[in-house]
This record gives structure tokens, sequence and C-alpha cells, in this order.
């Protein structure tokens, strides 16, 4: 997982990696959390572009951060959405509440 800020931006880029399960959603939640409540970005983007699995514990991960982040004034994105994840956000509901991109505009954190 990496996190990249825009201070003029006011910007919180999030790169999420390989699976969003049970496991993992804990220490993601704890991390992101955190980097929200430091930066308090007006913007938080999740970017799924390398996650190959996600589970219905990464449907409340996400759910919690959108709350997070509008607590703190903020709005939430998710970006870089294969068509199976796309799916899986679908039947959800997330895209209803959530902007869902299956294309980035962030540049990649390198």
């Amino acid at each position: 997982m990496q996190f990249k800020h825009f201070i003029e931006e006011k910007l919180l880029v999030v790169e999420l990696t390989e699976e969003i399960d049970h496991h993992s959603s804990e220490l993601i939640r704890t991390r992101m959390d955190y980097e929200i409540g430091r930066f308090m970005p007006k913007k938080v983007v999740m970017d799924l572009d390398r996650v190959s699995f996600m589970d219905s514990a990464a449907i409340g991960l996400i759910i919690g951060r959108y709350k997070t982040a509008k607590m703190y004034g903020g709005e939430l994105e998710i970006q870089n959405v294969s068509p199976k994840l796309k799916r899986i956000l679908d039947m959800s509901g997330i895209d209803k509440i959530i902007d869902v991109k299956e294309v980035s505009n962030i540049s990649k954190i390198g």
C-alpha cells in the first residue's frame, strides 16, 4: 500500500495492492484513517489498479473510508477498477454513493 499527498490540491491518493480481504482490510483501515485525519484532504482517491481480489470486508472498508472522508469535509473516489472488481462494486451499490472510475486521472506513484 502506498500513499501520496498533494498539499496544493488537498488530495490523498492511496494505491492498494493484491488482495483486500478480512486480514488486510484492518491494516488498510488503520493506515487510511490515520492519513485522512492527518492531512484532512478534500479528496481521497483509492487506486485499485493492482488489486486482484476483494471480498465483503473490502466493501465495508470502502464505505467506512467514505464516511471518514465525509467527516473531515472531503470526498472519496475509486479509480482504476478492473471489470471484475467493477461488477463487485456495482452489485454492492457502492457506485450509487461513491464515484467509481475505470481509468485514473491521477499520475502514478513512482
